[in-house]
């Protein structure tokens, strides 16, 4: 296995375990805990629509064409609606704070979000191994916005979980499970779909994960953002999202 293969793994591998950081921050995870909850999904929100109209789509222009690449991008916003419609999940909090729920209730939505969560995740690890493939410092820009997403996901698998068991361990392995899917797309990439890629390719994958990045941005993180009723916090993260990514892509350049 080639020196350049291992790379993008590992930065694929990084970018989908960091649910792990959330499964940790969800097995502590307050109620009253909004605040925190807020500014992570509106900073998310930020870096993700930054990647995808700063890099992503500008790269995709470049290989394929401006029709080509659009056309690419409202199939990856399509896609992942679909995906989202059949397999949906919530963040932790989002609907907790309205009504409780029992502990039996609590465990089946914990493990929902784990399912709806590893299936996003797989096309998102093939996307970043192969763009860490051609071009590592796009690579690493995709696993930062990815690995920030993944952050509040891993809170969503976890704190219901732990609620509904009281066991850490529970908790922390679903969201690992959830999590490990991303490399694992990463390794099919690798092993499998590899010969197939080109940079025509290349130019539609890129495309296609900027429609899905727009989508979980506009359609998850910025709606669950404003649901917790802070009117600054949401549009303050979110700008410090899109400077963050703005400023690590000037300095990958």
């Amino acid at each position: 296995m080639s020196p350049a293969i291992l790379k993008a793994l590992l930065i694929t591998s990084i970018a989908g375990l960091s649910t792990t950081i959330g499964s940790i921050l969800g097995l502590t995870f307050k109620r009253g805990n909004i605040k925190f909850m807020s500014f992570v999904l509106g900073f998310a929100a930020g870096v993700m629509l930054g990647i995808s109209f700063f890099e992503l789509l500008p790269t995709g222009f470049e290989e394929i064409g401006f029709l080509r690449a659009s056309i690419a991008f409202i199939a990856g916003f399509i896609f992942i609606f679909i995906i989202d419609y059949f397999i949906p999940h919530e963040y932790i909090g989002q609907k907790e704070r309205i009504d409780d729920k029992t502990d039996r209730k609590l465990m089946r939505t914990g493990l929902f979000v784990a399912l709806g969560i590893a299936i996003h995740n797989f096309p998102e690890g093939m996307a970043t191994f192969y763009s860490s493939l051609v071009n590592i410092k796009l690579g690493i820009a995709i696993a930062i916005a990815i690995a920030i997403h993944n952050i509040p996901e891993g809170i969503a698998v976890s704190a219901p979980i732990y609620k509904a068991t009281g066991s850490k361990s529970k908790a922390f392995l679903w969201s690992f499970l959830s999590g490990v899917v991303e490399p694992i797309g990463a390794i099919l990439t690798a092993f499998i779909f590899l010969p197939f890629l080109n940079s025509t390719i290349l130019g539609f994958i890129l495309s296609s994960i900027a429609g899905l990045m727009v989508f979980i941005s506009i359609d998850e993180l910025l709606p669950v953002s404003k649901s917790y009723g802070l009117s600054h916090i949401p549009i303050l993260s979110f700008i410090a999202g899109m400077i963050v990514m703005i400023l690590s892509l000037v300095l990958l350049k």
